[in-house]
């Protein structure tokens, strides 16, 4: 599929897939939408400890990215896992130029690094963060009590409706850890049905510009 760099509102820079008319983040702003749902809602429900994170959909990498950038405000030791089963080019993720957008370019070499690493192995990118990009279908996940967030960043259902069935959310909430949390920038009500329906307690919560909500299940045991 044609794959083609765009602007979002923010200025910040995506991945558009132009048979699907799908991008990887939000047109409205692809940093403000990853902070806003994955760190304002995500990360920062932990301080002063190891999170184990799980990421659906590596794509650009902006999320792990921003992740590693604001570990140390919290006091966070990251442990990173990616699963991404089409890897985006090299060449894609230059023309991105999030660490200059981020006003962080001393990030560059670490960001290139994330996208160049070996897959299925444990690396340490800086001290407290180590990242395992995994390269699978989303469906052959099987880890069970493992994680403590997971990023669920999939493309939409309007392109992908058989990545946000029960059958998907049932995987995630076996990976999580009891107390474990999900967020996705998602709001549609069949996701959340489908969430609850697979034991997860939902919030809605304001969404991030372009969106009117948001959603964050946290697995909690009846």
């Amino acid at each position: 599929m044609k794959r083609r760099v765009i602007t979002t509102a923010d200025g910040s820079k995506t991945i558009q897939i132009e048979d699907w008319d799908e991008q990887y983040h939000s047109k409205h702003g692809a940093i403000q939408e990853a902070f806003h749902v994955f760190i304002d809602h995500g990360l920062a429900l932990f301080q002063n400890t190891e999170v184990k994170i799980l990421e659906i959909g590596f794509g650009t990498g902006l999320n792990a990215l921003i992740t590693m950038m604001e570990m140390k405000k919290r006091n966070l030791q990251i442990n990173y896992v990616a699963i991404e089963a089409f890897p985006v080019l090299m060449e894609e993720v230059e023309q991105l130029e999030y660490c200059m957008q981020l006003n962080a370019p001393e990030h560059q070499s670490l960001f290139d690094k994330m996208h160049m690493v070996e897959w299925e192995k444990n690396i340490s990118i800086i001290s407290k963060f180590t990242l395992k990009k995994q390269k699978k279908d989303f469906k052959s996940i099987n880890d069970t009590d493992l994680f403590n967030l997971i990023y669920f960043d999939a493309f939409g259902a309007r392109v992908q409706p058989e990545l946000w069935t029960e059958e998907i959310f049932s995987k995630m909430y076996n990976a999580l850890k009891d107390n474990g949390v999900l967020v996705t920038y998602a709001a549609k009500g069949s996701v959340r049905r489908a969430l609850q329906s697979v034991g997860f307690t939902v919030e809605r919560l304001p969404g991030p510009p372009g969106k009117r909500e948001m959603l964050r299940a946290t697995k909690t045991r009846q």
